[in-house]
């Protein structure tokens, strides 16, 4: 049975036995014991994206009271749930995401704590995922965009939305027309100021 330690771009937690392209976490939210989930879904407000493979380094899942890992299908699918590239094992894809960020918000030397603090304000209701309404058309949204229309969602890329599920992206016929914004904003501003979130290989199928 695979381990809940999926997240969706809603940011819920899901058991599948996709990996996806990176890891990640958001503290300690798990039982090493029993390797499950605490009722808490986050135990920090630094909410990060991690590579899966560092300097060969090894660990057991979920098997110590660290931090908690999460994957996610790619980092489109992260940005969408709110967490940012981390500053250790991501140095440059970070140093790059914060330039972009600087430029799309209009900010200078912003620290790693103050785009956590305003992430954890974008992402979350009550609890729950926050949606954003369209900044602009569907159709203007950059490449890496995410948004959600009922139950489903989609990334923006090459000028479609792509159906996301937990194997990939596909193509749909659904019409969207009622679609919120899943990206937090400020993500959505660095997207728009250059950085480019890496894409799952499905978007190219």
């Amino acid at each position: 049975m695979p381990l809940q330690n999926r997240v969706t771009p809603t940011g819920e937690i899901i058991s599948t036995p996709h990996r996806g392209m990176f890891t990640g976490n958001r503290g300690i939210i798990h039982d090493p014991a029993t390797k499950t989930l605490l009722n808490k879904r986050w135990s920090s407000p630094a909410w990060i994206t991690c590579l899966c493979e560092f300097r060969g380094w090894r660990r057991p899942v979920m098997a110590r009271r660290s931090w908690t890992e999460l994957f996610f299908l790619d980092e489109a699918t992260a940005f969408a749930a709110g967490h940012r590239p981390c500053f250790f094992c991501r140095r440059d894809d970070a140093k790059r995401f914060r330039a972009a960020w600087e430029q799309g918000n209009g900010v200078s030397n912003i620290s790693a704590k103050a785009m956590d603090a305003q992430l954890h304000r974008e992402r979350l209701d009550r609890g729950g995922k926050r949606l954003h309404a369209l900044p602009m058309p569907l159709s203007e949204l950059p490449d890496g965009a995410m948004v959600q229309q009922e139950d489903d969602s989609y990334l923006v890329t090459q000028g479609r939305a792509l159906l996301w599920s937990p194997a990939g992206y596909a193509l749909h016929a659904r019409a969207l027309d009622r679609v919120m914004l899943l990206t937090p904003p400020s993500m959505l501003r660095a997207i728009m100021a250059g950085y480019r979130p890496a894409l799952h290989p499905t978007t190219r199928s």
